[in-house]
């Protein structure tokens, strides 16, 4: 995969939307994060539960797919077949209605710790990419994500000052990498009150961490860096001269020979879902550094762009032929590393 912007629409843009296409109308198998509150309450079927986010094996990903769908669509519309692209239009039409968005946001309400945190950062990721999508339908399908968007707003500043300690894992627990997402988009969508909660939180967590042991990454079922969401996360909440000798002494290491960031994860068995996810955190690997890239010394750049030439490289079959536990979710992450160094 080439960081060459012309390069991703003309080779991936056609099949990366096939594969959207195809998981999002896959309703089974799903894993249903519904917990049984009572005899009455074991209804879990994808498709009566969400109308909105069923199909693509679970309710985070059935969101950052549809989000995948609407930036295929801004960022490389001359790129997709008519079929396609009337295809994805048709789909978010039949999805992002007030009704089935509604009773999404009800349900995360009545719910307030449902998909917390990835999931909720990926709702308004989606919120934010349909408020800026330049497309006819487009403002529609905003305006059906705005409920979703404020029910998670209000549930993440209820929550954040109830959360003592962050969650490095490198898995969709992860603190730091739902915040990067909700600091931009509710950024992009003019809430003022959680950016500045989720800076402020960043900087309490984060700020004063040194020295991050990179050698002992990966876990063997992490789809992201735990050091890398850190970064990007202070990247985006410290201005450039506090965060540059921030990232020296947190990751002293990086872009050098050696870097254990820089490497594509092994995987050994593609068809399993945890281990599969391996293949993710070479893409998501792929977006961060980049991201990061313009603050490391010169001399290290070139190296840190050939690392994330093979990452990407790497996961590029999985992304679109793989099993479903891979296609199901990967072409979102795809997306972010292609797309990188035109954020």
């Amino acid at each position: 995969m080439t960081t060459d912007a012309s390069s991703w629409r003309a080779t991936h843009a056609e099949p990366w939307a096939r594969t959207v296409l195809q998981v999002l109308r896959t309703p089974y198998p799903y894993a249903s994060q519904h917990v049984v509150e009572g005899p009455d309450s074991t209804d879990a079927d994808p498709l009566r539960r969400h109308p909105a986010f069923w199909g693509s094996f679970d309710w985070h990903s059935s969101v950052h797919m549809h989000w995948s769908a609407v930036r295929l669509l801004t960022l490389a519309p001359e790129h997709l077949t008519a079929g396609t692209r009337e295809a994805l239009v048709a789909l978010l039409d039949e999805r992002l209605t007030a009704d089935a968005v509604g009773a999404e946001a009800a349900h995360l309400r009545a719910r307030p710790t449902f998909e917390r945190p990835y999931g909720w950062a990926w709702a308004a990721t989606l919120a934010a990419a349909a408020a800026d999508a330049p497309l006819p339908r487009a403002a529609t399908w905003a305006r059906a994500l705005e409920p979703l968007a404020d029910a998670v707003a209000d549930a993440l500043l209820a929550w954040l000052p109830r959360l003592a300690h962050p969650v490095r894992h490198g898995v969709h627990s992860n603190t730091a990498f739902a915040l990067a997402l909700l600091h931009e988009a509710y950024g992009r969508l003019g809430r003022g009150d959680v950016v500045e909660a989720v800076e402020a939180s960043a900087r309490r967590w984060f700020a004063d961490d040194r020295d991050y042991p990179a050698r002992w990454e990966p876990s063997g079922s992490d789809f992201l860096s735990p050091a890398l969401c850190e970064a990007d996360l202070l990247r985006r909440v410290l201005p450039a001269d506090a965060f540059e000798p921030w990232l020296a002494a947190f990751l002293p290491g990086l872009g050098r020979a050696g870097d254990p960031l820089l490497g594509v994860p092994e995987v050994l068995d593609r068809t399993d879902g945890q281990a599969v996810h391996l293949v993710g955190l070479a893409l998501s690997r792929a977006w961060q550094l980049r991201l990061l890239t313009p603050h490391l010394p010169p001399g290290r750049r070139r190296r840190v762009a050939e690392a994330t030439e093979r990452q990407t490289a790497a996961a590029a079959g999985e992304t679109v032929d793989g099993d479903f536990m891979a296609t199901h979710w990967l072409v979102s992450f795809a997306l972010l590393a292609a797309t990188a160094e035109e954020a």
